[in-house]
């Protein structure tokens, strides 16, 4: 079981990653530290998690069911005791979610490797970029 642990204090609070907010500004926490539980290495810094990880635990267990199966909604149906729809509806609702955890690229972006790449002059670039 995953603990919170706020600094002076200890809390026995069940963590699900995908629901991680802070207690006092309620945004979405970001992992920061990570540890082995064999050799106690411990790693600091800004981690990134997979887009699935954003899912609720029953929406994973469904992705999983789903790759699992090969896709096949008709085994969705009896695995779950759902409708064709309600299969369908539910991918659709993950397939959302996931979509809100990806940016389009900055449109300076392209602009930026241009310069960074020597194809551009810093006058260029700025005169793109404004």
């Amino acid at each position: 079981m995953k603990f919170l642990s706020i600094i002076g204090m200890e809390l026995e609070i069940p963590m699900e990653v995908s629901k991680a907010i802070c207690p006092d500004c309620n945004k979405p926490l970001k992992i920061a530290k990570m540890a082995c539980p064999t050799c106690n290495l411990v790693m600091e810094g800004s981690f990134e998690l997979s887009p699935l990880s954003s899912l609720s635990v029953d929406d994973q267990a469904f992705v999983i069911a789903f790759v699992r199966h090969h896709g096949s909604l008709k085994k969705m149906e009896s695995v779950f005791d759902i409708s064709y729809p309600t299969v369908k509806n539910r991918l659709n609702a993950i397939a959302a979610a996931l979509d809100k955890n990806f940016q389009a690229p900055s449109p300076n972006l392209f602009v930026l490797e241009q310069l960074a790449q020597g194809e551009l002059t810093v006058d260029e670039a700025l005169e793109k970029l404004s």
